[in-house]
């Protein structure tokens, strides 16, 4: 199985590909597109989910996805069809990074893709470049809650504990209007549910070739998990306005 497969399958219980309960997404999103009228972005919106739940709560509301993955863009596709959105959402298949429109946009969101921009702040640069003024940004980052082992940080690499993290930001010319630090049953209902979601699968299709290997990868990621950066790995998610041009 490739990892689009795996990540597929393990996401089918938690469309969000972040550590975040429907409420918080919807928190989030409110106070991201307060207005409810605006154009929003999301760079590298996988089957994007938060664009459909923003249009789904605001019928004024236009949105623009981008993300490599073809697979992930057929599935947006094909839910903004069963949700009656596809007139207002358009998706580009392609590196998000590379991404060039000639309009702006009020919201740009970019939750747990900044490696698709190499980190942070370059994802923070990218998208200053396609707001509008007065625009926000929405966006979400893993973070050191305590010290990481070695393995821990083998994972994930270069990460900053939560303060440092924001200092970075505001540094940056970006001032935090609202947050969200996910909680620990965040971050536990979200490792649950992706290796229980690929452990189902594998179990439902026991003829399936892909099926050993699914139960092998989600029996591994789950002790990973568990041994390796549960009490280590938190996630941010800031929705930020610029403070400099």
């Amino acid at each position: 199985m490739n990892r689009e497969q795996i990540s597929r399958i393990a996401h089918t219980d938690h469309p969000i590909k972040a550590p975040l309960d429907d409420e918080s997404v919807r928190r989030l999103l409110e106070h991201g597109a307060p207005r409810g009228d605006e154009r929003v972005l999301d760079l590298g919106c996988g089957t994007a989910e938060w664009l459909l739940r923003a249009l789904s709560a605001h019928p004024r509301l236009h949105a623009v996805g981008v993300d490599v993955s073809e697979e992930a863009m057929e599935q947006a596709r094909r839910s903004a069809a069963l949700l009656g959105l596809q007139e207002r959402l358009v998706l580009h298949h392609q590196e998000a990074a590379g991404f060039v429109s000639d309009q702006s946009f009020d919201l740009v969101v970019s939750v747990g893709a900044t490696h698709a921009f190499g980190g942070l702040l370059p994802t923070l640069e990218a998208a200053r470049a396609h707001l509008a003024p007065g625009g926000r940004v929405l966006i979400g980052e893993g973070f050191w809650d305590r010290e990481p082992s070695p393995e821990a940080f083998e994972i994930f690499g270069e990460l900053d504990d939560l303060a440092t993290t924001v200092d970075r930001v505001v540094a940056d010319g970006w001032a935090p209007v609202q947050a969200h630090v996910s909680t620990r049953s965040e971050l536990d209902d979200y490792e649950w549910a992706l290796w229980g979601s690929l452990s189902s699968w594998a179990l439902d299709h026991p003829a399936d070739p892909d099926s050993a290997e699914a139960l092998k990868t989600a029996a591994a990621r789950r002790s990973e998990w568990l041994h390796t950066y549960r009490d280590s790995f938190g996630f941010l998610s800031l929705v930020l306005r610029p403070t400099s041009g």
